[in-house]
């Protein structure tokens, strides 16, 4: 077997194997999306889907049985049919997707809710993601199905959501999805350095958007893992810019974050650097700030600690800084509590979390909590440390902090004693930055 089919095929046996006897588990293909009238968005597999199977098809799913003491994987997918491929692009059949991805049986769509009911009818535990309506109307038609073969068939009684098992799979990243999510990491570097190379006054965002998605495509990643941002001057400001549309100022600051999306994982890198390749020392102190409480951070993040310990370093180190700065008045612990149930001072200039889990999707399944508690960190999770400073122009502040915004991510995987980080090589400190954008715009 190969090694990309024993990965998925290791996958589904895992997941096989945390099943509870007599039981089924039903997942479901992403669908095509329509854009305009008869046209469609590009084609997303769904990310549990993708992970189970390897298969980059639409109007498929996939049967997990466990019964009667044997366990299979079967996928249900369209057949082979030359007039269709001729007008919307191949297919791999059902043939060749079960000898190129290891399934058990692979058989035409057509046969699924046939097969459903055959295996459900005994079974007496269903699993699938809940939520998905779609899905959830499928499964409900099927057990109604099951129920009006006769008085002798019989249903699961026992209904479980499957993201609880595969997602937990899911947040612990084997070996190959390391090296693919450093391959992703490597690509979203380049097309930073690009941006940085590129950047000038005068230009427009959408323009260094392209040079980023150029970047992306041209190393084999045709897509982005989400919208990128490319904020210039108070924009950076609004976390979730994504207008691009504006014209960068000379003495403004560029914000950008921006990953693509490689072989279906995730990358997450965000950058902040003066659009003329030179802080001013208002933009020098808050910037170092951010990356001061990045660093911090990072020393925590290691196995046995949690994200949110990582996370009250990072807010120290931003509040007593904004504190030292003026933009903040009082002590640490005033800036950091709630008060008369308004949110703490610092939640002004710093709103959003730490980080987030990384992977398939840029924010990533897995839970954050135990049992109520922080979950502790351990060895394959990966995550993003993205810590930031928005100051906006009507904040009540002297007018030289104004319209700076600041976010430093990257992302890292947690080893068995610390950390790897997969985006070191973008150019992060003051001095790195200037001297990058100094040689590349001479």
């Amino acid at each position: 077997m190969k090694p990309v089919q024993l990965e998925f095929a290791n996958r589904r046996q895992a997941i096989l194997a945390e099943m509870l006897p007599d039981s089924v588990a039903i997942v479901a293909a992403a669908s095509e999306q329509t854009r305009s009238n008869d046209t469609e968005y590009p084609f997303r597999q769904n990310s549990d889907f993708w992970y189970l199977s390897g298969f980059n098809e639409p109007d498929a799913y996939l049967l997990l049985v466990k019964k009667d003491g044997v366990e299979e994987s079967i996928l249900f997918c369209r057949a082979k049919n030359k007039l269709a491929e001729i007008w919307n692009g191949r297919r791999l059949g059902p043939e060749k997707a079960a000898e190129q991805l290891a399934f058990d049986h692979a058989l035409p769509i057509e046969e699924f809710e046939e097969y459903a009911r055959k295996v459900l009818n005994g079974a007496t535990t269903l699993y699938w993601r809940h939520g998905d309506s779609e899905l959830d109307q499928k499964v409900i038609a099927l057990l109604k199905a099951v129920r009006n073969m006769g008085k002798l068939a019989s249903t699961p009684h026992q209904l479980f959501d499957f993201s609880k098992i595969v997602h937990e799979k899911r947040l612990f990243k084997t070996d190959s999805e390391i090296a693919i999510m450093q391959k992703a990491a490597d690509i979203s570097t380049d097309a930073h350095k690009r941006a940085m190379k590129v950047c000038q006054p005068g230009m427009y965002e959408y323009q260094v958007e392209a040079e980023i998605k150029h970047e992306f495509a041209m190393q084999g990643a045709r897509f982005e893992a989400y919208n990128s941002i490319v904020a210039g001057g108070d924009n950076a400001c609004i976390l979730h810019y994504t207008e691009n549309s504006e014209l960068l100022q000379d003495g403004d600051l560029l914000l950008i974050d921006a990953g693509c999306e490689y072989q279906g994982y995730a990358a997450d890198i965000t950058r902040t650097f003066p659009v003329n390749g030179r802080f001013s020392e208002a933009q020098k102190q808050i910037y170092q700030l951010v990356l001061d409480a990045q660093t911090e951070a990072l020393k925590v993040l290691k196995p046995g600690n949690t994200l949110q310990q990582a996370t009250d370093v990072a807010v120290d180190v931003i509040t007593l800084g904004l504190i030292d700065l003026g933009i903040l008045t009082g002590t640490l612990a005033d800036n950091k509590n709630s008060q008369n149930e308004q949110p703490p001072a610092y939640r002004k200039y710093f709103m959003h979390g730490l980080g987030h889990w990384l992977g398939l999707d840029v924010h990533d399944v897995g839970q954050y909590k135990c049992n109520g508690t922080e979950r502790v960190l351990e060895p394959g999770m990966a995550l993003t440390v993205e810590p930031g400073i928005y100051i906006s122009e009507d904040a009540d502040v002297e007018d030289k902090w104004k319209g700076i915004g600041v976010r430093i991510e990257d992302n890292i995987v947690i080893t068995d004693d610390g950390h790897q980080i997969l985006t070191a090589n973008v150019p992060k400190t003051i001095a790195e930055i200037e001297s990058w954008m100094s040689a590349n715009n001479a």
